[in-house]
């Protein structure tokens, strides 16, 4: 065995402040499909959301080892059109830390979830080596 034999990512997890929040903006803005909800003496404490490609992204209430944060690390969504997806996102009053940068093969921006955490949204230029435009 090479390494220690990982296989696939499990799952990118992000930690709340407000599970209510949380729920709103990844289910209802984003519109990403719930799945799996865990609760502990009848208090939400994880929300999966499925992801197209079979990624899984975790929720959970914020706890003092693991504070949302806007410079920890990132999840990053490829979406279809991200002047549109930027736009609709600033009118439902999300913060936008970062407006559309342009680079040779992609655009990115940087959104913020209720709690702070920070998730890119890109999209492949024509010319992106896994461009499928």
């Amino acid at each position: 065995m090479s390494g220690i034999g990982i296989k696939e990512a499990a799952f990118t997890g992000y930690p709340a402040t407000d599970m209510s929040a949380a729920r709103k903006f990844y289910g209802e803005i984003l519109g990403l499909p719930e799945g799996m909800v865990f609760e502990h003496e009848g208090v939400v404490g994880w929300v999966e959301y499925s992801i197209t490609g079979g990624h899984t992204l975790a929720i959970t209430q914020a706890n003092d080892q693991w504070q949302p944060s806007p410079n920890g690390g990132g999840l990053c969504f490829e979406v279809e059109d991200l002047d549109a997806a930027v736009a609709n996102l600033d009118q439902q009053g999300v913060t936008i830390v970062l407006p559309v940068q342009e680079f040779p093969v992609c655009r990115l921006a940087l959104i913020a979830d209720p709690s702070g955490n920070t998730i890119a949204l890109h999209q492949k230029k024509p010319n992106h080596p896994e461009c499928s435009c």
